[in-house]
């Protein structure tokens, strides 16, 4: 849910897709940068209405046949509703373009606006106009529109898996937790589509990036949608656009709140934003959570930057599948996002690159030096168990207790069921013994462990050698 303010439009289009039965499963992203995406020229934006409504990629539907479409906007036909209005699922034909009985034809999401406002009506033409010229496999495809009499509706290729936002918040058999493989090709996918707007060509400021705006294909390519908010960005010398603040809650760049003064950087920390909540499974404002917790950067931030703590906010329902490397990248990449200062943060262009190579991660060359803090080797369970451990630190062990046994050296065994106990999340150390049936823990390491976790893993431990 969005939580409305006085200066922000909130919730445009929670879902152009559908709530679809599908369980999560990896897929593979093409490995292209920005400049070898092929897009069809943008022409200049037009500024009337009447040169909008005349675009030659789109289809003008006449309000008869969305009715058709859609079985007379039947409720069972609704994919999702937000304060635009509703989305509802059709079919039309495929070259025709006219009505198709359900299950034949081709599957479209129509959007219909309710027009109690001017702005309603803005927004819906700026969508019109941006996707009418716009073309990127990471942007939404716009089909056509209805303008007749007093009807607005929008006519959108249907995303079958729905938004970021269900996969990542919403509980249930719709919507499986997404994994690491899959966060970071959705997050790809977004940020592709940003830096297509921001190119050299297009020169578009999304302004209201997050989890419901990103919608997901059968494949899980992420794209871009609702865009009645976007704007042209700074032309000539102009570093800025000057304009009213709009957007959602949590999302928008302390810059842009404080002056109005927008630029593609917003929308880069909005990304910042959006990559958060995609790492630690927490949405960007929740009132629902402890105090101190409730704005997710101001809470996160602390963490981001410490590799030893990262770990603190990362979703569980990952359970820990996730390369070290990986993640310790990732959370850096959303700090960088983040920056209070704009010109501190990426471009999309180089967030792109970024994870490009963060999708190529894999987990760090394996040591037995010990001399090191922290190193793992790859053992089976029958190599763990009949090695002699260290020390043997008696259970349960008090707080005191614990921080006077130095060094606190011991061997952890663990299975696959410790993540399905969602332990993984809690400190750095399960984490690595997630990955490598070994662990070694010393000294240092233990005085960033909450102690009750701490005592847990010494449990586990003497199980595993009894």
């Amino acid at each position: 849910m969005c939580v409305k303010t006085n200066f922000y439009r909130c919730c445009p289009l929670s879902c152009a897709g559908g709530s679809s039965k599908y369980a999560s499963t990896d897929g593979n992203e093409q490995n292209s940068t920005i400049s070898k995406v092929s897009v069809a020229s943008v022409p200049p934006t037009p500024r009337s209405e009447g040169e909008i409504l005349q675009s030659p990629n789109l289809k003008n539907f006449t309000f008869s046949e969305l009715k058709m479409a859609t079985r007379n906007f039947r409720p069972d036909s609704v994919l999702g509703e937000g304060g635009f209005g509703s989305v509802f699922k059709g079919w039309i034909d495929e070259q025709s373009f006219a009505a198709a009985r359900p299950g034949t034809g081709v599957v479209i999401a129509v959007k219909r606006l309710n027009l109690e406002s001017f702005q309603g009506h803005k927004e819906w033409l700026a969508e019109v106009n941006y996707l009418g010229q716009l073309y990127h496999p990471h942007l939404v495809k716009l089909i056509g529109f209805c303008s007749e009499d007093e009807h607005r509706l929008l006519v959108y290729e249907f995303m079958p898996r729905g938004s970021l936002e269900n996969h990542l918040f919403r509980r249930g058999s719709y919507f499986q937790p997404l994994s690491w493989n899959l966060r970071l090709k959705v997050a790809l996918g977004a940020a592709k589509g940003l830096a297509f707007l921001h190119s050299a060509e297009t020169k578009v400021i999304y302004r209201d990036f997050k989890t419901s705006n990103i919608l997901l294909d059968s494949n899980y390519n992420a794209k871009l949608s609702d865009f009645g908010l976007a704007k042209d960005g700074p032309t000539g010398d102009k570093s800025h656009v000057s304009t009213r603040v709009m957007g959602t809650y949590g999302y928008a760049a302390p810059e842009y709140l404080a002056t109005g003064h927008l630029t593609a950087r917003s929308d880069v920390y909005s990304f910042g934003v959006v990559l958060l909540e995609m790492l630690s499974g927490r949405r960007a404002v929740d009132k629902n959570r402890p105090s101190g917790e409730h704005n997710l950067v101001e809470w996160a931030k602390p963490y981001l930057a410490n590799k030893r703590k990262i770990f603190r906010i990362l979703d569980n329902r990952l359970e820990g599948q996730y390369s070290l490397e990986g993640a310790h990248k990732a959370s850096n990449l959303a700090l960088r996002c983040l920056s209070t200062e704009a010109k501190f943060r990426p471009t999309m262009t180089e967030v792109v690159t970024a994870l490009e190579q963060l999708q190529d991660c894999k987990e760090p060359e394996i040591t037995n030096n010990p001399s090191d803090g922290m190193k793992h080797r790859r053992r089976s369970a029958d190599d763990v168990r009949n090695e002699k451990p260290p020390i043997a630190t008696p259970y349960p062990l008090s707080a005191d207790d614990a921080r006077k046994e130095k060094p606190v050296i011991f061997c952890l065994f663990t299975e696959r069921r410790l993540c399905q106990e969602r332990k993984a999340h809690y400190c750095y150390c399960l984490s690595k013994a997630i990955s490598f049936p070994t662990i070694y823990l010393v000294e240092k390491d233990m005085e960033e462990l909450d102690i009750n976790c701490f005592c847990f893993y010494l449990n586990i431990w003497q199980a595993a050698w009894q």
